[in-house]
């Protein structure tokens, strides 16, 4: 018989993840906060809808969380009403993006209480997570993965073991690091280009097909060239507090990582504009702007004596 899976965090994510966890027969209890929609569907498909995270607990052997971050996920946890006010043995995976040694510490402090916190961050898209193809990160023991794996199953293609409590959620910082960094690279060459003449069209044109193409590169592209608003649903926001994690995760080990400065500095850049609820690609508007040039138009072409 499978265990009782309680879900917290129905948002563009979450709301796929729990409509499979659902559509492949886990006993299903849902948490509302702010898509009230999404949570109606999940109830009309056959969950069952609790008042509050407490609620939750007490109808659910496994919690799956996909909030924010480190916050949020404590305040679902510690907070009144909260997962450990139930006062019974539970099992929480974290699908949040939340901050190592936070994570860490969380997990010390639930143990004695019979609860066991693993974190398993996400990547992909709300879409991937809709077909059941997300690809997770899990942190915790072997036998702890053991045990979350099926569920994970329900949503994920792709589930990787990094190692214990933690090493998901730096795995998923590294991973949006890089991410992150290709977004503010290509946002500052396209910035550049285009204030030496180069469109976006003839940037693409050298760069689709070659080496430096990538997947990743082809979805920001898809905003740059068709103003695909959709082609990566991912707040710069969210991007900025990644980055923060990474610069707090640096600090505690006592490294020097100029270039993730820079990064989180471009977004900080598009948060301090008003930019942050726009999604990454985005961020090659707003670097572009902010230097005097637009990527929506053709720039002008330089001059023979701007080329001499």
């Amino acid at each position: 018989m499978k265990e009782r899976i309680g879900f917290i965090g129905i948002g563009s994510m979450g709301s796929g993840m729990a409509a499979n966890l659902l559509a492949k027969g886990w006993p299903l209890t849902v948490l509302a906060h702010r898509r009230r929609e999404a949570v109606d569907q999940l109830v009309r498909a056959g969950a069952a809808e609790a008042k509050s995270a407490r609620e939750l607990a007490l109808a659910s052997d496994i919690v799956v969380l996909c909030v924010t971050g480190s916050p949020q996920v404590e305040q679902a946890i510690k907070g009144p009403e909260g997962l450990a006010s139930a006062g019974k043995p539970l099992f929480i995976i974290d699908c949040s993006t939340s901050n190592p040694p936070v994570t860490i510490q969380l997990a010390g402090e639930l143990q004695p209480a019979g609860i066991t916190l693993i974190d398993a961050p996400l990547a992909r898209t709300p879409k991937e997570a809709a077909e059941g193809k997300l690809d997770v990160m899990a942190g915790g023991s072997a036998e702890d993965f053991a045990r979350a794996k099926p569920v994970l199953e329900a949503f994920a293609a792709r589930i990787i073991h990094t190692g214990p409590v933690g090493s998901g959620h730096t795995m998923k910082l590294l991973n949006n690091f890089v991410s992150m960094g290709y977004s503010a690279i290509y946002s500052e060459a396209l910035m550049l280009g285009a204030k030496a003449g180069l469109t976006p069209q003839v940037f693409d044109s050298v760069i689709r097909g070659s080496r430096m193409d990538c997947g990743f590169y082809q979805a920001f592209f898809e905003f740059v060239l068709n103003r695909n608003e959709n082609a990566q649903r991912f707040a710069m926001v969210n991007a900025l507090k990644d980055m923060s994690y990474l610069a707090s995760f640096a600090q505690a080990a006592s490294v020097a990582n100029p270039v993730g400065a820079a990064v989180r500095n471009s977004f900080a850049s598009a948060v301090a504009n008003g930019k942050g609820e726009a999604f990454v690609p985005a961020l090659s508007d707003v670097i572009a702007e902010l230097n005097g040039v637009s990527l929506a138009v053709p720039a002008q072409q330089p001059t023979a004596a701007a080329t001499a």
